[in-house]
């Protein structure tokens, strides 16, 4: 007899499965070869961030003696173990599938080398490189009675060197020293091409370390080098309540970071027993080894795959984003909403039109303030330097600058700095939480009156970012989005009373309560015989009481389409539970960021943008926001992307009962929904 089916997958579990349908995409022949590598690249950087933040705080509840089980039934040891041994299962496949990668590139001209295969020109090239290039920035770290073992960077390539004195005993242990391989050096060494030939040719850096590694231990002769490398926890520990400066604070625990507990180790298949059993001794991990049969870290294949020219062929199609077309023929940003409101689809849409938007705002007469949430923000952001001008032309510009956003706090320091700098007013958000919403304000005197102008997006205001995820963003003059606008800056910057929102939901006030209601309202029409239907669209579904509220619609009759892109913990499909939920993840060449929720409302649909995955720390550790759609051809648009999605039998996988996912059967012709949008803009018929 089958057991049943226990309520709720665990997030974690969840996740690696995730991960998996992102190396399925490295593994599809269809897609082009150098994208297959940037879906390698990215399975790397992925199970990086899982194992620095995930991982590590299932150890530290180890560590802790925390035996309880979560609400998926999982105690932190037993999660422990199946994650490493899904975990290790992944990299396997991994590997196989890069080096199958790679013989299809090696096929196109594009190969890297064993140094022992290049001619006596490419090996003096090469030679002259590490001489000239990488040998001044080398730094041999011995380990011994009066050096102690190196404090070791996180996610660094380093290699590990057994050496012998000349006249050394052989049955004396050999000596132990550390070469970190630079990362400011590119991880793949041009090689220059052999006669004739129009193949490129590359190295790998710490081959060619290891090559000349005798040059830095002279009077030693290496017995073995091995690559390795560290995951150190990444997780922030802040005392917010008791921090006097909250910038300062977090830049003494980016500090600590550096020395946060060892989490995983990767080491190149065929290490030294010795250097093996010395880094599990220095570091205090046993279980959480992994052998890697290839390169360490094809983080790098990302770089390297973008940085090839003249290998179109194996990329994706060129892909322009379109500047939007109803702002397309007017000088005047505000006029036209003055008129109508406008959707944004991004990357199909050009993310100029934000900056556009803040740059005619800061230079036009009649702007009074301006303010902005920033979360994510590119390395060049054309945004932070509109704002900075803004504010040095004599406009009140607030920008909320989260500073706690993982792994990009150094980066939103350094900009809240530089606002700050130009004469704006920066605030760091409210204690105990993330400001995670995307809205920016506009107030421009027109007429002896003021009015508002907004936008709201489901994603960062990060350029970089626009061109690879899609996201949505809604301009509008709206009065009523304009009120809450204004109303929500008020409680994150000063001193303000719960506001009755007019259209927002606002998380962690009433976000998840507002979602409650329109969910229940469903299961009303539901029970008076109505349609009732809800279509939520997100990056991650994990809120117990959110599923639980999802179980109690479906069992109502309430039709339900979820498309969740990555951690899924409800489980569809269920009798008497789920039957009425079908859940799908799309993951292709755009990773699919918007958060979209339609309630169909017995024939009068309500569709709402939203920052907000639906996890617990969206609905109650941060500030975050619901935003409807007021006009009717604007949801219509966003039906369309809704449907496209929920139609897309090429790269949707549904999600099955037990946890797993299947690609959705092919009926009829093919449907890529996000080729179809790249190629005819379906979204705005």
């Amino acid at each position: 007899m089958n057991r049943p089916l226990p309520p709720y997958v665990n997030r974690d579990l969840s996740w690696i499965e995730f991960n998996r349908r992102v190396l399925e995409e490295a593994q599809d022949a269809d897609n082009p070869l150098l994208e297959r590598a940037k879906f390698l690249a990215i399975v790397s950087s992925n199970l990086d961030e899982f194992m620095s933040v995930r991982m590590a705080g299932i150890q530290d509840q180890m560590k802790a003696g925390y035996t309880k089980k979560d609400f998926t039934g999982y105690t932190p040891a037993g999660l422990w173990k199946r994650l490493i041994k899904r975990a290790g299962k992944m990299v396997q496949d991994q590997y196989r599938t890069f080096r199958e990668v790679m013989r299809g590139l090696a096929k196109e001209g594009i190969c890297f080398r064993n140094i022992n295969e290049l001619n006596a020109a490419q090996t003096k090239a090469i030679d002259d490189y590490f001489y000239e290039i990488v040998f001044p920035v080398l730094t041999p770290m011995a380990v011994d009675q009066s050096r102690p073992f190196p404090l070791l960077h996180t996610r660094e390539l380093y290699l590990a060197v057994l050496l012998n004195q000349e006249d050394q005993p052989p049955e004396e242990e050999p000596f132990f020293a550390i070469v970190q391989v630079p990362s400011i050096l590119q991880r793949f060494v041009v090689v220059p091409g052999r006669t004739g030939s129009k193949k490129s040719e590359f190295v790998l850096l710490e081959d060619l370390i290891e090559r000349h590694i005798d040059t830095l231990f002279n009077g030693y002769t290496p017995i073995a080098v091995h690559p390795f490398r560290l995951t150190r926890n990444a997780d922030l520990t802040l005392n917010e309540e008791g921090a006097e400066d909250l910038l300062e604070e977090i830049e003494k625990e980016l500090r600590r970071r550096r020395w946060g507990m060892p989490v995983r180790v990767e080491y190149a298949k065929g290490m030294h027993p010795y250097a093996l059993q010395l880094l599990k001794e220095e570091l205090e991990l046993s279980d959480n080894m992994f052998e890697i049969d290839g390169p360490l870290d094809l983080s790098f294949l990302m770089r390297f795959s973008s940085s090839l020219p003249g290998y179109d062929s194996l990329r994706f199609e060129r892909m322009e984003p379109v500047y939007p077309q109803e702002f397309e023929h007017s000088d005047d940003m505000f006029a036209v909403l003055r008129q109508q409101d406008v959707l944004t689809y991004h990357p199909y849409e050009s993310f100029e039109a934000v900056n556009d938007f803040v740059t005619d705002a800061a230079h036009d007469p009649d702007v009074l303030a301006i303010k902005m949430t920033l979360y994510r923000v590119s390395g060049q952001s054309a945004l932070v330097q509109a704002l900075a001008n803004a504010a040095e032309e004599g406009k009140q510009v607030t920008v909320v600058v989260e500073l706690k956003a993982r792994f990009d706090e150094e980066r939103n320091i350094a900009w809240a700095r530089q606002l700050e700098k130009a004469g704006c007013h920066v605030v760091y958000g409210l204690v105990g939480l993330k400001t995670h919403a995307k809205i920016l304000l506009v107030v421009r005197r027109e007429q002896q009156m003021l009015r508002r102008y907004v936008h709201v997006g489901t994603g960062n205001y990060n350029d970089n970012t626009a061109k690879l995820y899609t996201d949505f963003g809604l301009f509008t003059s709206h009065p009523v989005i304009g009120a809450d606008a204004s109303a929500l800056f008020n409680e994150i910057t000063g001193y303000s009373s719960p506001y009755e929102w007019k259209a927002f939901g606002v998380a962690p006030t009433d976000l998840k309560e507002k979602l409650f209601e329109l969910i229940d309202r469903e299961k009303a029409h539901a029970a008076e015989g109505r349609p009732a239907r809800i279509i939520a669209k997100m990056n991650s579904l994990s809120h117990q009481e959110m599923i639980d509220k999802l179980y109690e619609a479906s069992q109502a009759g309430v039709r339900i389409d979820l498309i969740v892109r990555g951690v899924c913990c409800l489980r569809p499909g269920v009798p008497g539970q789920s039957e009425n939920i079908r859940v799908i993840s799309i993951v292709d060449r755009f990773l699919e960021h918007s958060r979209i929720m339609v309630f169909h409302n017995g024939g009068e649909d309500e569709v709402f943008l939203s920052s907000a995955d639906w996890m617990t720390r969206n609905l109650t550790r941060r500030i975050e926001l619901l935003c409807p759609v007021f006009d009717s051809s604007l949801r219509r648009m966003l039906l369309n992307v809704i449907e496209l999605n929920l139609n897309d039998n090429v790269k949707a996988r549904e999600l099955l009962p037990s946890g797993t996912y299947v690609r959705t059967p092919l009926e009829g012709d093919p449907l890529r929904s996000q080729f179809v949008a790249k190629r005819i803009r379906v979204w705005k018929r």
